[in-house]
Protein backbone atom coordinates (compact mmCIF):
# COMPACT_ATOMS: atom_id res chain seq x y z
CA UNK A 1 0.00 0.00 0.00
CA UNK A 2 1.44 3.61 -0.96
CA UNK A 3 1.81 6.12 1.48
CA UNK A 4 -0.85 7.85 0.06
CA UNK A 5 -3.16 5.25 0.47
CA UNK A 6 -2.17 4.76 3.78
CA UNK A 7 -2.88 7.97 5.13
CA UNK A 8 -6.45 8.07 3.11
CA UNK A 9 -7.24 4.99 5.05
CA UNK A 10 -6.48 6.28 8.15
CA UNK A 11 -8.31 9.01 7.79
CA UNK A 12 -11.29 7.26 6.86
CA UNK A 13 -11.12 5.27 9.98
CA UNK A 14 -10.88 8.50 11.94
CA UNK A 15 -13.66 9.67 10.45
CA UNK A 16 -15.90 6.66 11.19
CA UNK A 17 -15.04 6.55 14.59
CA UNK A 18 -15.90 10.09 15.13
CA UNK A 19 -19.10 9.12 13.68
CA UNK A 20 -19.35 6.58 16.05
CA UNK A 21 -18.66 9.13 19.07
CA UNK A 22 -21.52 11.53 17.49
CA UNK A 23 -24.04 8.56 17.67
CA UNK A 24 -23.11 8.28 21.75
CA UNK A 25 -24.18 12.38 21.89
CA UNK A 26 -26.87 11.54 19.77
CA UNK A 27 -28.20 8.42 22.04
CA UNK A 28 -27.45 10.57 25.27
CA UNK A 29 -30.32 13.10 23.93
CA UNK A 30 -32.38 10.87 25.11
CA UNK A 31 -31.57 10.68 28.45
CA UNK A 32 -34.16 12.80 30.09
CA UNK A 33 -36.74 11.51 28.12
CA UNK A 34 -36.44 8.01 28.87
CA UNK A 35 -35.42 8.81 32.26
CA UNK A 36 -38.96 11.20 32.85
CA UNK A 37 -40.57 8.26 31.17
CA UNK A 38 -39.41 5.81 33.68
CA UNK A 39 -41.17 7.17 36.46
CA UNK A 40 -39.72 7.40 40.41
CA UNK A 41 -37.04 4.64 40.08
CA UNK A 42 -34.35 6.58 42.62
CA UNK A 43 -31.08 7.70 40.95
CA UNK A 44 -28.66 4.61 41.71
CA UNK A 45 -31.69 2.10 41.42
CA UNK A 46 -32.08 3.31 37.79
CA UNK A 47 -28.12 3.23 36.97
CA UNK A 48 -27.89 -0.13 38.52
CA UNK A 49 -30.73 -1.71 36.58
CA UNK A 50 -29.75 0.32 33.01
CA UNK A 51 -26.08 -0.73 33.48
CA UNK A 52 -26.85 -4.20 34.26
CA UNK A 53 -28.75 -4.27 30.35
CA UNK A 54 -25.74 -2.60 29.07
CA UNK A 55 -23.52 -4.42 29.98
CA UNK A 56 -25.75 -7.57 29.05
CA UNK A 57 -26.51 -6.01 25.68
CA UNK A 58 -22.42 -6.26 25.20
CA UNK A 59 -22.04 -9.58 26.65
CA UNK A 60 -24.76 -10.83 23.89
CA UNK A 61 -21.85 -9.93 21.28
CA UNK A 62 -20.10 -12.62 22.16
CA UNK A 63 -22.66 -15.43 21.69
CA UNK A 64 -21.24 -14.92 17.66
CA UNK A 65 -17.60 -14.41 18.11
CA UNK A 66 -16.88 -16.12 22.23
CA UNK A 67 -13.38 -14.74 21.72
CA UNK A 68 -14.35 -11.06 22.84
CA UNK A 69 -14.81 -12.39 26.25
CA UNK A 70 -10.90 -12.12 26.21
CA UNK A 71 -11.06 -8.61 26.12
CA UNK A 72 -12.57 -8.60 30.38
CA UNK A 73 -8.44 -10.11 30.88
CA UNK A 74 -7.08 -6.50 31.36
CA UNK A 75 -4.77 -4.89 33.51
CA UNK A 76 -6.02 -3.39 37.19
CA UNK A 77 -5.33 0.20 35.31
CA UNK A 78 -7.46 -0.23 32.90
CA UNK A 79 -10.18 -1.69 34.99
CA UNK A 80 -10.08 0.91 37.54
CA UNK A 81 -9.85 3.87 34.45
CA UNK A 82 -13.32 2.01 32.78
CA UNK A 83 -15.30 1.37 36.15
CA UNK A 84 -13.83 4.56 37.94
CA UNK A 85 -14.89 6.47 34.41
CA UNK A 86 -18.89 5.20 34.65
CA UNK A 87 -19.20 4.47 38.04
CA UNK A 88 -17.13 7.49 39.51
CA UNK A 89 -19.09 9.83 37.06
CA UNK A 90 -22.43 8.83 37.83
CA UNK A 91 -21.79 8.68 41.75
CA UNK A 92 -20.68 11.90 41.84
CA UNK A 93 -23.34 13.22 39.58
CA UNK A 94 -25.74 11.46 41.83
CA UNK A 95 -24.27 13.40 45.04
CA UNK A 96 -24.20 16.65 43.33
CA UNK A 97 -27.84 16.22 42.31
CA UNK A 98 -28.83 15.77 46.09
CA UNK A 99 -26.95 18.23 47.22
CA UNK A 100 -27.57 21.19 45.42
CA UNK A 101 -30.40 22.45 43.09
CA UNK A 102 -30.42 20.41 39.51
CA UNK A 103 -30.02 23.20 37.54
CA UNK A 104 -26.67 24.62 38.86
CA UNK A 105 -25.20 21.20 39.62
CA UNK A 106 -26.09 20.66 35.61
CA UNK A 107 -24.17 23.55 34.25
CA UNK A 108 -21.00 22.90 36.40
CA UNK A 109 -21.27 19.35 35.29
CA UNK A 110 -20.81 20.70 31.49
CA UNK A 111 -17.80 21.70 32.16
CA UNK A 112 -16.78 18.26 30.66
CA UNK A 113 -16.34 18.52 26.80
CA UNK A 114 -14.42 21.24 27.70
CA UNK A 115 -12.40 20.08 29.66
CA UNK A 116 -11.93 17.20 27.49
CA UNK A 117 -10.52 19.98 24.72
CA UNK A 118 -8.21 20.91 27.18
CA UNK A 119 -6.70 17.41 28.02
CA UNK A 120 -6.65 16.01 24.93
CA UNK A 121 -3.85 18.49 24.13
CA UNK A 122 -2.00 16.28 25.88
CA UNK A 123 -2.31 13.27 24.18
CA UNK A 124 0.61 11.98 21.75
CA UNK A 125 0.12 13.62 18.35
CA UNK A 126 -2.46 16.10 19.09
CA UNK A 127 -0.69 18.99 17.70
CA UNK A 128 -1.34 20.65 20.71
CA UNK A 129 -4.33 22.71 21.74
CA UNK A 130 -5.82 24.51 18.67
CA UNK A 131 -7.53 27.83 19.02
CA UNK A 132 -10.58 26.42 16.83
CA UNK A 133 -11.16 23.22 19.23
CA UNK A 134 -11.12 26.08 22.34
CA UNK A 135 -13.75 28.59 20.35
CA UNK A 136 -16.11 26.01 19.58
CA UNK A 137 -15.83 24.55 23.06
CA UNK A 138 -16.07 27.97 24.44
CA UNK A 139 -19.21 28.86 22.08
CA UNK A 140 -20.74 25.58 23.16
CA UNK A 141 -20.44 26.03 26.83
CA UNK A 142 -22.21 29.78 26.48
CA UNK A 143 -24.90 27.47 24.42
CA UNK A 144 -25.45 25.50 27.28
CA UNK A 145 -25.45 28.44 29.76
CA UNK A 146 -28.02 30.15 27.76
CA UNK A 147 -30.09 27.14 28.02
CA UNK A 148 -30.10 26.76 31.77
CA UNK A 149 -30.80 30.33 32.56
CA UNK A 150 -33.43 30.08 30.31
CA UNK A 151 -35.07 27.53 32.10
CA UNK A 152 -34.63 29.57 35.54
CA UNK A 153 -33.25 32.03 37.42
CA UNK A 154 -29.59 30.48 38.41
CA UNK A 155 -28.99 30.57 42.11
CA UNK A 156 -25.62 29.48 43.93
CA UNK A 157 -26.36 29.33 47.34
CA UNK A 158 -23.35 29.55 49.24
CA UNK A 159 -24.89 26.49 51.10
CA UNK A 160 -24.57 23.75 48.42
CA UNK A 161 -20.78 24.77 47.92
CA UNK A 162 -20.94 20.33 48.36
CA UNK A 163 -23.15 19.78 45.69
CA UNK A 164 -21.05 22.15 43.61
CA UNK A 165 -18.14 20.87 44.37
CA UNK A 166 -19.35 16.93 43.25
CA UNK A 167 -20.19 18.38 40.19
CA UNK A 168 -17.14 20.05 39.09
CA UNK A 169 -15.61 16.78 39.69
CA UNK A 170 -17.83 14.83 37.67
CA UNK A 171 -16.72 16.75 34.78
CA UNK A 172 -12.71 16.16 35.36
CA UNK A 173 -13.55 12.34 36.30
CA UNK A 174 -15.52 12.04 32.50
CA UNK A 175 -13.64 14.05 30.53
CA UNK A 176 -10.79 12.43 32.28
CA UNK A 177 -11.54 9.14 31.51
CA UNK A 178 -12.19 10.21 28.03
CA UNK A 179 -9.22 11.37 26.87
CA UNK A 180 -7.41 8.36 28.85
CA UNK A 181 -9.14 6.15 27.00
CA UNK A 182 -7.52 6.92 24.05
CA UNK A 183 -4.41 6.48 25.52
CA UNK A 184 -5.62 2.78 26.24
CA UNK A 185 -6.20 2.45 22.35
CA UNK A 186 -5.59 -1.21 22.30
CA UNK A 187 -7.85 -2.54 24.55
CA UNK A 188 -11.16 -3.50 22.98
CA UNK A 189 -14.39 -1.68 23.25
CA UNK A 190 -15.55 -5.19 24.00
CA UNK A 191 -14.26 -4.91 27.60
CA UNK A 192 -16.74 -1.76 27.96
CA UNK A 193 -19.37 -4.42 29.02
CA UNK A 194 -17.17 -5.84 32.12
CA UNK A 195 -17.12 -2.01 33.26
CA UNK A 196 -20.99 -1.71 33.27
CA UNK A 197 -21.40 -4.64 34.88
CA UNK A 198 -19.66 -3.96 37.58
CA UNK A 199 -20.62 -0.05 37.46
CA UNK A 200 -24.48 -2.10 37.84
CA UNK A 201 -23.27 -4.07 40.98
CA UNK A 202 -21.76 -0.87 42.62
CA UNK A 203 -24.78 1.20 42.16
CA UNK A 204 -26.58 -1.35 43.36
CA UNK A 205 -24.84 -1.19 46.42
CA UNK A 206 -25.31 2.51 46.83
CA UNK A 207 -29.09 2.11 46.80
CA UNK A 208 -28.99 -0.62 49.20
CA UNK A 209 -27.48 1.85 51.69
CA UNK A 210 -29.03 5.69 50.06
CA UNK A 211 -32.48 4.65 48.65
CA UNK A 212 -35.57 2.45 48.90
CA UNK A 213 -36.23 0.81 45.98
CA UNK A 214 -39.29 2.40 43.51
CA UNK A 215 -39.98 -0.60 41.18
CA UNK A 216 -41.61 0.80 37.56
CA UNK A 217 -45.26 1.70 37.77
CA UNK A 218 -46.31 -0.16 34.53
CA UNK A 219 -45.19 -1.70 31.24
CA UNK A 220 -44.55 1.66 29.99
CA UNK A 221 -41.84 2.65 32.65
CA UNK A 222 -40.49 -0.39 32.55
CA UNK A 223 -39.97 -0.41 28.65
CA UNK A 224 -38.40 3.42 29.54
CA UNK A 225 -36.11 1.47 32.01
CA UNK A 226 -35.17 -0.98 29.04
CA UNK A 227 -34.43 1.73 26.81
CA UNK A 228 -32.26 3.86 28.72
CA UNK A 229 -30.27 0.43 28.85
CA UNK A 230 -29.95 -0.57 25.52
CA UNK A 231 -29.46 2.90 24.22
CA UNK A 232 -28.26 6.14 26.27
CA UNK A 233 -26.96 3.68 29.06
CA UNK A 234 -26.06 0.91 27.07
CA UNK A 235 -24.42 1.20 22.91
CA UNK A 236 -23.79 4.88 23.93
CA UNK A 237 -21.21 4.20 26.07
CA UNK A 238 -19.80 1.55 23.73
CA UNK A 239 -19.50 4.03 20.47
CA UNK A 240 -18.09 6.51 22.68
CA UNK A 241 -15.29 4.48 23.35
CA UNK A 242 -14.70 3.97 19.47
CA UNK A 243 -14.67 7.49 19.19
CA UNK A 244 -12.51 8.31 21.98
CA UNK A 245 -9.76 5.92 20.70
CA UNK A 246 -9.80 6.09 17.56
CA UNK A 247 -11.77 9.06 16.37
CA UNK A 248 -10.76 13.02 16.74
CA UNK A 249 -11.98 13.39 20.50
CA UNK A 250 -11.61 17.25 20.24
CA UNK A 251 -14.11 17.36 17.89
CA UNK A 252 -16.62 15.39 20.25
CA UNK A 253 -15.63 17.64 23.14
CA UNK A 254 -17.31 19.98 21.45
CA UNK A 255 -19.80 18.17 19.59
CA UNK A 256 -21.18 16.99 23.25
CA UNK A 257 -22.29 20.62 24.09
CA UNK A 258 -25.12 19.58 21.17
CA UNK A 259 -26.75 16.71 23.78
CA UNK A 260 -28.26 19.01 26.33
CA UNK A 261 -30.33 21.29 23.38
CA UNK A 262 -31.30 18.25 21.04
CA UNK A 263 -32.65 16.64 24.78
CA UNK A 264 -34.52 20.04 25.34
CA UNK A 265 -35.69 19.17 21.59
CA UNK A 266 -36.83 16.32 21.79
CA UNK A 267 -38.94 17.14 25.08
CA UNK A 268 -40.50 19.61 23.60
CA UNK A 269 -41.38 17.49 20.92
CA UNK A 270 -42.79 14.84 23.32
CA UNK A 271 -44.87 17.73 24.99
CA UNK A 272 -42.34 17.26 27.94
CA UNK A 273 -40.96 21.12 28.03
CA UNK A 274 -42.06 24.30 26.26
CA UNK A 275 -39.73 26.12 23.58
CA UNK A 276 -38.61 29.43 24.30
CA UNK A 277 -35.48 31.77 22.51
CA UNK A 278 -33.20 30.34 25.25
CA UNK A 279 -33.48 27.34 23.14
CA UNK A 280 -33.05 29.09 20.05
CA UNK A 281 -30.26 30.85 21.24
CA UNK A 282 -28.91 27.84 22.52
CA UNK A 283 -29.04 26.04 19.17
CA UNK A 284 -27.29 28.87 17.31
CA UNK A 285 -24.49 29.11 19.94
CA UNK A 286 -23.71 25.56 20.05
CA UNK A 287 -23.83 24.98 16.33
CA UNK A 288 -21.37 28.01 15.61
CA UNK A 289 -19.10 26.12 18.05
CA UNK A 290 -19.55 22.90 15.86
CA UNK A 291 -18.78 24.48 12.94
CA UNK A 292 -15.61 26.74 14.20
CA UNK A 293 -14.05 23.06 15.42
CA UNK A 294 -15.11 21.61 12.50
CA UNK A 295 -12.96 23.93 10.75
CA UNK A 296 -10.53 23.45 12.85
CA UNK A 297 -9.98 19.86 12.65
CA UNK A 298 -9.42 20.40 8.60
CA UNK A 299 -7.48 23.44 8.33
CA UNK A 300 -5.40 22.14 11.43
CA UNK A 301 -4.52 25.75 12.69
CA UNK A 302 -1.50 26.37 14.49
CA UNK A 303 -1.55 24.99 18.07
CA UNK A 304 -1.37 27.36 21.31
Amino acid sequence: MSESASISSARAANASATLAGFGAILLWSLLALFTAASGAVPPFQLAAMTFLVGGLCGCATWIARPGRARALFQPWPVWLLGVGGLFGYHALYFSALRLAPPAEAGLINYLWPLLIVLFSARLPGSGGLRAGHLAGAVLGLAGVAALFVGRGNLDFAAGAMPGYAASLAAAFVWAGYSVLSARVGAVPTDAVAGFCLVTAALSLACHVVFEATVLPADAAQWGAVLLLGIGPVGAAFYLWDIGCKRGDVRLLGVAAYAAPVLSTLILVATGYASPGPALALACLLIVAGALTAVRASRAGPKAL
